[in-house]
């Protein structure tokens, strides 16, 4: 297990913690930060959650060599139990972003409230580059945020961003020194502590209310498309070239 909870001052840390495997998240890291969320909603002295990862990296995205073991399912998994649980926590969910955010650790930060990268950190969803498709609800969320042009360019060409570009894209509150970033975001989760939690809970039911049905729904259609893209020859192929270390030839497929 590569996942650290604590809860501190009212924040309830999520901790991703894998730094030789550059935090790359395996199904039981999903589980366990699924129950934390569910934890931390429960909690009646948690007032926010704060997600961050080691210094460096956030995380690389999902752990290829457990996914291959235990690919996604439709609706079902523990990939989708963490989106779900992120989705339904009612506190604020605070990310310090402390370096490169790959696929989920991209589009898991479009479903919290406060999100503060660090100035050497790159994101990217590369999904379409392994054969795959957009997961997380990023299909429906990312257009709407910064219109159809950019998301394409990030979404169909996988292009990485730095973390001035995620706050122009309005991914992010701020860009934050590399040494500072989990320090003032945790700050940011504190403040917490000084407001009526329950005028909290229902403001970001509010801000939310329209949105999450539609954005699980989106998960769902999500997840039966990317179930069967990992069958196709095209992910087969991207997945052989990134274990053997080669650029994949897609030039056979049309």
């Amino acid at each position: 297990m590569s996942i650290r909870t604590a809860t501190l001052n009212g924040v309830a840390t999520i901790e991703i913690a894998r730094p030789e495997k550059k935090n790359a998240i395996t199904g039981e890291m999903y589980l366990a930060m699924a129950e934390a969320l569910r934890a931390a909603t429960a909690d009646g002295t948690v007032r926010a959650v704060l997600i961050t990862g080691q210094p460096g990296i956030f995380t690389s995205g999902n752990d290829l060599e457990d996914f291959m073991q235990r690919p996604a399912q439709t609706g079902g998994g523990p990939a989708f139990d963490f989106m779900k649980a992120l989705i339904g926590c009612d506190k604020p969910v605070v990310a310090a972003v402390t370096g490169a955010a790959i696929g989920i650790g991209t589009t898991m930060l479009l479903h919290c409230d406060f999100v503060y990268v660090s100035d050497q950190a790159r994101l990217a969803m590369p999904f379409v580059s392994l054969g795959l498709v957009p997961e997380f609800g990023s299909s429906l969320v990312f257009p709407q945020l910064v219109g159809h042009v950019k998301a394409a360019e990030k979404l169909l060409l996988g292009e990485p961003f730095s973390a001035e570009e995620a706050v122009e894209l309005r991914i992010a509150n701020a860009v934050i020194a590399a040494s500072e970033v989990v320090n003032h975001a945790r700050r940011i989760a504190e403040r917490f502590n000084t407001l009526p939690p329950g005028s909290v809970r229902e403001t970001k039911k509010l801000l939310r209310r329209n949105a999450k049905p539609q954005i699980l729904e989106t998960i769902t259609a999500e997840g039966g498309v990317f179930a069967q893209r990992l069958q196709s020859p095209e992910a087969k192929e991207a997945f052989s070239a990134f274990f053997q270390k080669r650029k994949p030839d897609f030039s056979k497929f049309s």
